[in-house]
């Protein structure tokens, strides 16, 4: 394949996800906008929600990229199986996606604090984010495996869809699962 079928083939791999990706990003938005309601009640919310949405791409980017690799190298079959390499990355972009979003929450607060503003109590960003990273690392996990494994079963390198893939899901879901959290936190603690 020469350069021009290269470059033809990975662009129309990719528009069609970049599209739906748009459009996530869009939804995403809008969910944005729902939880600027909360943002009194939980100083300090949209300070985390960037990084938040971004850590859900480095994570779950990471966690693509070793299934993408996989795929290629023939280490991995496109399909859910008891695969000791894929469980190992699952386990440990779980365990991340958990903890990095932990530590979100406690050094948010802990920037507010030194800052001198205003911020909801510490329980209460640590529990939005928990919550909100427990619930995308499992959507984002099965979402990009599916997706992953689906594509290249169809012809499409798995390279091509792993990054409008991890952004979607991870906008979509995180900032669905962040509108949860936040209504949780506040019927949960009074």
């Amino acid at each position: 394949m020469g350069p021009r079928e290269e470059f033809r083939s990975i662009y129309r791999e990719a528009l069609p996800v970049l599209l739906i990706a748009l459009g996530g990003g869009l939804f995403a938005g809008l969910v944005l906008e729902r939880i600027l309601e909360s943002v009194e009640r939980f100083p300090g919310l949209l300070v985390m929600v960037p990084v938040f949405l971004a850590t859900r791409g480095n994570v779950y980017g990471a966690l693509g990229s070793r299934i993408s690799s996989g795929l290629h190298q023939g280490l991995l079959e496109p399909r859910f199986e008891r695969n000791d390499r894929l469980v190992n990355a699952v386990v440990a972009s779980f365990v991340n996606g958990i903890g990095i979003s932990v530590v979100i929450g406690v050094i948010t607060w802990l920037a507010l604090l030194l800052l001198g503003w205003e911020s909801a109590a510490l329980y209460e960003l640590v529990g939005i984010m928990l919550i909100a990273g427990v619930l995308t690392s499992v959507v984002m996990i099965v979402g990009l495996l599916a997706l992953i494994f689906a594509g290249y079963e169809y012809g499409y390198d798995p390279d091509n869809l792993v990054g409008p893939s991890v952004t979607t899901l991870g906008d979509v879901f995180g900032m669905l699962f962040l509108l949860l959290s936040v209504g949780l936190v506040e019927v949960l603690v009074p």
